[in-house]
């Protein structure tokens, strides 16, 4: 899976496979699965890239010089959310699990607070204060049935970025602020030969990032919430209404000519490249897509995907860390999550997209991914979908669309699909 499957993270997140971790025990359960013994050893297990693991480790060292402890640091690198869960559920269910892992919130780290897994860690936000110096909104992405078993560190936001002189171009001045508006700058965009939306369809979690904006727009957000839970059915006119919208950029050529089979890899980046006026991404692309590309800021822009509802929401989602339930060290584990949670950490790890105040972007290194955490971060959001669903029904997901785009399934058909489907889940 490519560097976009669950975000760059600015400058830091997963690259390339790394070498399996079955040498390594930790210290957080016994063979038995009973609960360990308190040491001063600690485990962390998380999915950093080879290229800045160094930075988390640095910081580690830092906390246990300052309290005696020596912690393990062990990453699977690149292997996204396709592999690494379920070599921590290998672990876990081992006896084997670490002390600390880092996780992404929504369905991927569900299992692990339903399963009992992680530890509730309320006493611990009342300890150090997590509530007042954490974003809310990303604190509720690790929250599962009212229990805090997560502390979230990266919160991305997912918005549109923009090539300023094709939006000149066509004549466009400004961003558009509401659903018709954005259609008329498609319109006028395709008019000067200029193809609107960067997307790709292979793995279908590129091409979703439209569909469950067109979502937002017709269901708005109680019923968008109710959807991905199974509360309410998917068989309804608002779905359908958006399947039709989707439908619609395809055949009105809003989005590249076979966008179905291309990698988002090598679209994404178009709009920095001129190929393209604009993508569906997240703050990590400034980094990885305009400065690679030794491009200017300035000659970019950002902005929220109009939706006509309030609140304005837009698609995100966050990664944090959970504690083993079985753990021997429960509050040196706390403590060391909330070392890496303080700003100065969090800044020596370049990690630009914190959930802690006073961790924000630097203006001048990242001037775009600033001026969206400035306007955007604090808006609520709506779960990224192919984290909002296990994966099993993501996938089936994604064929509904592939299908839809292809003129195999009508929009209504793929509603009572998409129902078919949630409902499955919801009820197993």
């Amino acid at each position: 899976m490519t560097y976009t499957r669950r975000g760059f993270l600015g400058l830091t997140t997963a690259a390339a496979l790394g070498a399996g971790l079955t040498a390594c025990t930790g210290a957080g359960t016994t063979s038995s699965g009973g609960t360990a013994a308190a040491s001063n050893d600690l485990r962390l297990f998380t999915y950093e890239d080879d290229t800045t693991i160094g930075l988390l480790k640095a910081q580690v060292k830092k906390f246990d010089e300052a309290n005696g402890t020596t912690t393990t640091v062990d990453s699977l690198p690149g292997s996204g959310a396709a592999v690494y869960p379920d070599k921590l559920r290998t672990e876990l269910l081992g006896g084997k699990g670490p002390d600390v892992w880092r996780i992404w919130g929504g369905q991927i780290g569900s299992p692990f607070a339903k399963a009992k897994q992680a530890l509730d860690l309320a006493p611990y936000y009342a300890k150090y204060g997590w509530d007042s110096k954490i974003n809310t909104a990303a604190i509720s992405g690790m929250t599962f049935d009212g229990v805090k078993t997560g502390v979230p560190f990266i919160a991305l936001g997912i918005g549109a970025w923009y090539n300023k002189s094709l939006f000149a171009k066509a004549g466009v001045s400004a961003p558009p602020t509401s659903y018709a508006e954005l259609e008329a700058v498609n319109d006028k965009l395709v008019a000067v030969g200029v193809t609107p939306l960067a997307t790709g369809g292979k793995y279908g979690w590129h091409i979703m990032r439209l569909f469950e904006y067109l979502l937002e727009h017709t269901a708005g957000p109680e019923l968008h919430d109710k959807l991905l839970t199974g509360a309410e059915s998917w068989d309804r006119p608002e779905v359908v209404e958006a399947f039709t919208l989707f439908k619609k950029w395809q055949d009105k050529k809003w989005m590249p000519q076979g966008a179905l089979g291309l990698d988002p890899a090598d679209i994404e980046p178009g709009y920095v490249q001129g190929r393209t006026a604009y993508t569906i991404t997240g703050p990590w692309t400034e980094a990885q897509a305009i400065l690679s590309a030794k491009k200017p800021s300035t000659a970019f822009g950002t902005f929220e995907l109009p939706t006509n509802q309030t609140p304005a929401r837009h698609s995100g989602f966050v990664e944090g860390y959970m504690i083993n339930a079985k753990t021997g060290n429960a509050d040196k584990a706390a403590a060391l999550i909330d070392f890496i949670l303080q700003p100065e950490a969090q800044k020596a790890m370049q990690i630009t997209a914190s959930t802690v105040k006073g961790a924000e972007p630097d203006p001048k290194a990242l001037p775009l991914a600033a001026e969206w955490a400035q306007k955007y971060a604090g808006n609520p959001f709506y779960t990224i979908q192919d984290q909002a669903f296990p994966k099993k029904e993501a996938d089936q997901y994604f064929s509904v669309q592939s299908d839809l785009l292809q003129g195999s399934l009508a929009p209504a058909a793929a509603a009572k699909k998409m129902q078919e489907i949630v409902s499955a889940w919801a009820k197993g």
